[in-house]
């Protein structure tokens, strides 16, 4: 449901700086389909996209059943031009966002880790932190 979201309109289901509200947001099913890049998408497609990202498993559509779906099965209404190209907008966006989180991170860790600061293990990054100014 979140890859097809992304591929639909070029960003996320669920977003969030802060990376508690992140979860939250992804716990609550707590999602939108916001104007306009929402406005030339299908409900067939958002309804796909509903049963994708339903929050119980035992009631969420499987994969067998998504193939099956209207959306898949019976696409006679293609996107417009425009609206592909403010996808691909979009995606470029997003992924240049989480590249520039990720070279943020990393600069921060080699940072750190020349400073003289305290080395992060993969088991318990936060915890071995705790107690040496870091």
């Amino acid at each position: 449901g979140v890859i097809l979201y992304i591929l639909l309109v070029g960003y996320p289901p669920f977003w969030d700086e802060d990376q508690h509200k992140l979860y939250q947001q992804i716990k609550a099913g707590a999602y939108d389909f916001p104007s306009p890049e929402w406005d030339t998408v299908t409900p067939e497609a958002k309804n796909l996209i509903n049963q994708m990202l339903t929050i119980n498993p035992a009631k969420r559509i499987t994969a067998e059943q998504a193939l099956k779906h209207p959306w898949i099965c019976h696409r006679s209404t293609v996107a417009s031009m425009m609206h592909r190209q403010e996808t691909v907008e979009c995606l470029r966006k997003f992924n240049a966002r989480r590249k520039l989180k990720g070279a943020i991170l990393t600069t921060m860790l080699v940072s750190r880790n020349f400073s003289g600061g305290c080395e992060l293990q993969p088991s318990r990054p936060r915890e071995a932190c705790r107690g040496r100014g870091g």
